[in-house]
């Protein structure tokens, strides 16, 4: 339960769904963390009801991870209030929806990869030299298997999801001197975006949970999270460069991802 004690995390898009489970998990493993999102409504909720559990070992930082100057206040803020950082989980994104390749706008495109690429960048940049001035460091970046598998109507997720995944490998190979580990999570679970997606085609999606070899979606918290607290422990001291598909084995055969699409 203590694994993580004295450490401290930054969770960006933390504050809802899969973001919200990891943060949960590392708080229960003993880190103390700040949830980093752009939905102050839904930080101050997440900090309210998890400080009366655990009291004094979360904050709430309200940033757009798509401005430099603001991920570079995050981490910041992080150090000030808590002395140190350890880890750092690039969760957020904002959604896109599914279009067409070729009705894809340049704005959504150029979004996608200001998110999911750009966002973790600065924000790996930034947390270097708190992780060299504490001997190491855990980066955790979330990922996609739509990207590994180049699913439909997605161009401009996928692209940028798999760029996050060749960013982190090659951190993991510049850093692993610096004994920083910096590995993927591809997830399979019920996160914001998924119940969106679900919504919008629901015979889809129960194809997918269908097509699950375990026959179901994941849960967060249950079935997420544990995974990143690996990862972020001292277990995880000589695992770097990886990509864990923690989706119910769903990356194996591939998924029924086939979403119908009004022209």
């Amino acid at each position: 339960m203590n694994q993580l004690h004295s450490r401290v995390a930054i969770v960006t898009g933390g504050a809802l769904g899969i973001g919200r489970g990891i943060v949960e998990a590392l708080l229960e493993a003993g880190a103390s963390v700040q949830i980093a999102d752009i939905n102050k409504d839904a930080i101050d909720e997440s900090v309210a009801t998890l400080d009366n559990k655990h009291a004094g070992r979360i904050a709430g930082c309200r940033v757009d991870v798509t401005d430099k100057s603001q991920v570079q206040m995050m981490v910041s803020e992080a150090v000030k209030t808590f002395g140190r950082l350890d880890i750092l989980v690039n969760n957020a994104w904002k959604g896109s929806g599914l279009a067409r390749l070729e009705k894809l706008s340049d704005e959504q495109f150029q979004g996608a990869f200001d998110m999911a690429v750009m966002a973790a960048f600065w924000a790996m940049q930034a947390a270097l030299p708190e992780f060299l001035r504490v001997g190491s460091g855990r980066i955790i970046n979330m990922c996609s298997l739509n990207g590994v598998n180049a699913h439909m109507y997605s161009a401009d997720y996928n692209t940028a999801k798999e760029g996050l995944r060749s960013l982190t490998r090659t951190a993991a190979r510049e850093w692993a001197e610096h004994q920083v580990c910096c590995n993927i999570i591809c997830p399979g679970a019920a996160s914001d975006a998924y119940q969106r997606f679900a919504a919008a085609n629901p015979e889809n999606a129960a194809a997918m949970a269908k097509a699950n070899p375990m026959g179901r979606i994941g849960d967060p918290l249950q079935d997420i999270a544990p995974v990143a607290v690996f990862l972020a422990s001292d277990a995880c001291r000589y695992v770097t460069g990886n990509t864990f598909f923690v989706d119910g084995g769903a990356h194996i055969n591939g998924v029924h991802w086939a979403p119908k699409l009004r022209d």
